[in-house]
């Protein structure tokens, strides 16, 4: 007998989620049978956007992301009912973005170090590990797209996916994904108009 495939597993617990039974264990089973797909999407986003998150001193890899993902939701689902697979993966995704947000600030405001003589002294930021200020309302923004629109531009071009993964994850046409992320870049292309080569700021 084959193995029950992912959306369905996921999609019947959030059902059991629905009926008023006991919701950690059920909880439990939905992020322990999505483990395999939230690590890839984790992977995905990690290493597409994230990149300098890798390198040291963060030394950041997707399992610890995982972990703190899953942390998350097992909070955030004691309140929380996801009622579709569309919903669960977009509760997921935006706790990505929370956790790489949290770990990127964290390494914005720790003081570089190098060694000198056997010992350890910190030197100036560099700007090549920080987010600026315009990479942070870049990523303000994206919050900020309408849902459809942010759960497409997240999954295409934060996490790699292609439009036909997109499209069968969000059980929609990828017509519609492609609708939906040229939406998306003109929302934001004129949110952030201002940051266009053609409008330097003064």
């Amino acid at each position: 007998m084959s193995e029950e495939p992912t959306t369905a597993a996921v999609q019947r617990h959030l059902n059991a989620l629905a009926a008023d039974e006991p919701a950690e264990p059920i909880v439990r089973a939905l992020l322990d049978r999505a483990s395999s797909r939230l690590f890839i999407l984790c992977s995905h986003l990690l290493h597409g956007s994230y990149p300098r998150l890798t390198r040291p001193p963060a030394n950041l890899e997707a399992d610890e992301l995982l972990g703190g993902v899953v942390e998350g939701l097992l909070k955030a689902m004691r309140s929380i009912r996801p009622q579709s697979v569309r919903q669960f993966y977009a509760l997921a995704n935006q706790h990505m973005r929370w956790q790489l947000n949290d770990f990127a600030r964290r390494l914005d405001h720790q003081p570089p170090t190098v060694e000198l003589r056997g010992k350890f002294m910190a030197v100036p930021e560099s700007h090549d590990s920080a987010i600026t200020p315009d990479g942070r309302r870049m990523l303000e923004e994206i919050d900020n797209l309408p849902d459809d629109e942010r759960e497409v531009f997240d999954l295409m071009r934060l996490q790699g996916l292609t439009q036909v993964e997109t499209a069968k994850l969000l059980n929609i046409s990828p017509k519609t994904v492609h609708r939906r992320l040229n939406r998306a870049r003109l929302i934001l292309a004129e949110a952030l108009n201002d940051l266009s080569p053609q409008n330097p700021k003064k």
